[in-house]
């Protein structure tokens, strides 16, 4: 565990310009790193006061919202500096009648939904780890079983405040969905890891509740099977949310065996979705059950626990590529002993490998994994593995986008100070 130090007069800076500030404990660590203070403001001006403190005492800062996802990607190269946003913690704005809501970055997802709930909407986005906020949602761009049908937080955003590494607060977009300004800004800060810019407040486009919302699932015993299902779900009219591929090993590699579901969500009116559900029910078979909940047939959208810490951390992967690969990802998957979850509709999916798997069996996998999802026109990177495993892994893979990717950052933090070495090829 790396632990950084700041000198008196650096540590001084960052007090005056942040009413919470305290010396960092080992709860605060970033993956292997622990940062030397850890600075919690209270509002967009304090969030710009530490930043530019630590500009002028040439000081690295990693954000943080609620923390869920702190042991994603690579670690930092310096953490002197940990920028806890979770007191940035309001819904700040929710226009009903425009179907809009805006809030703060250390917003959890939860207490969003909550508010808008209760005049009938929802922001369509899932939370796949409990407890996830707002900026964590976007910086880390996650996506769940809902992305088939309304689109990924990229298709939601219309509006983003950040601050940048010297202090400067920008924003883009606004309150109207048709609103094109800033769009890319917000692109931008999609899925950086807060290497650009430290997300301070986001507004998005709502969606109405559903009346009515039902699971369709049959379990499935090969990937062509699978594959078969979902291309045919696809191709019907039956309009799915999400198709959810759910996919472990039986026996490990050693006997290439595995068993798996298939679950399709429908919602809408409550006759549209039970003509709908009946006609899925025809096109997965006679095995298909049906369930009213808000969850597919295998729970959680991760195979793996995401409140795990340390050594015991699986090591986990994302998956993309292109629908017609499904069945080759899935025999991939079997061939490796990796349990697999995700959207077979949007061709996104999350896998595992358990705590305790090797290095040496970790890099087979990751390999094999990213031989198959690159020739389907797709990636595989490595999400959160133990310290030992991850250390021995490529976890970003080569990206073809580099050099862009990189005149980007300087462009924004021409320092390298936010959140230094966590993203792809040590941004």
């Amino acid at each position: 565990m790396r632990i950084h130090t700041l000198d008196q007069t650096a540590r001084e800076a960052i007090a005056s310009a942040c009413a919470d500030v305290q010396d960092a404990t080992d709860g605060d660590h970033v993956d292997t790193v622990t940062p030397g203070l850890v600075a919690r403001p209270t509002d967009v001006a304090q969030v710009a006061e530490v930043l530019r403190a630590a500009t002028a005492h040439r000081l690295s800062v990693v954000p943080r919202g609620r923390g869920t996802k702190l042991s994603w990607g690579t670690p930092p190269t310096s953490a002197d500096v940990l920028l806890d946003v979770s007191a940035l913690d309001r819904v700040i704005d929710h226009a009903a009648g425009d179907l809009i809501v805006a809030a703060q970055a250390g917003t959890p997802l939860a207490d969003v939904q909550q508010a808008v709930g209760d005049a009938g909407q929802r922001l369509a986005l899932d939370e796949t780890v409990p407890g996830t906020s707002i900026g964590g949602l976007l910086a880390a761009n996650t996506s769940g079983p809902r992305r088939v049908a309304i689109g990924s937080a990229r298709d939601l955003l219309i509006g983003i405040t950040v601050v940048r590494a010297d202090g400067v607060v920008a924003k883009a977009g606004g309150r109207v969905v048709k609103n094109v300004a800033g769009y890319d800004l917000g692109k931008l800060m999609i899925g950086s890891f807060g290497t650009l810019a430290v997300i301070v407040d986001a507004t998005f486009r709502l969606h109405p509740l559903p009346a009515a919302r039902t699971w369709v699932s049959a379990p499935v015993s090969s990937p062509a099977e699978a594959q078969r299902l979902v291309q045919s779900v696809l191709h019907a009219q039956a309009v799915p949310a999400a198709i959810e591929v759910e996919w472990g090993s039986d026996s490990g590699p050693a006997t290439g065996t595995a068993t798996g579901v298939v679950s399709v969500l429908l919602e809408g009116r409550e006759d549209g979705v039970a003509g709908r559900a009946a006609t899925v029910r025809a096109l997965l078979g006679e095995t298909a059950t049906e369930s009213a909940t808000d969850q597919p047939a295998g729970g959680a959208t991760y195979p793996w626990d995401v409140t795990a810490a340390g050594d015991d951390r699986a090591t986990a992967f994302k998956l993309t590529f292109a629908l017609s690969g499904l069945a080759d990802v899935m025999q991939t998957a079997t061939e490796t002993g990796v349990t697999l979850r995700g959207s077979a509709g949007a061709g996104v999916a999350y896998a595992a490998l358990a705590a305790g798997t090797p290095v040496e069996a970790a890099r087979t996998a990751l390999d094999r994994l990213r031989r198959t999802c690159t020739g389907r026109g797709g990636s595989a990177v490595v999400v959160d593995a133990p310290t030992d495993v991850k250390s021995g892994l490529d976890v970003w893979g080569p990206v073809p986008a580099l050099d862009l990717m990189s005149r980007v950052k300087d462009q924004f933090d021409p320092d390298h100070r936010l959140a230094p070495g966590r993203f792809v090829g040590g941004l």
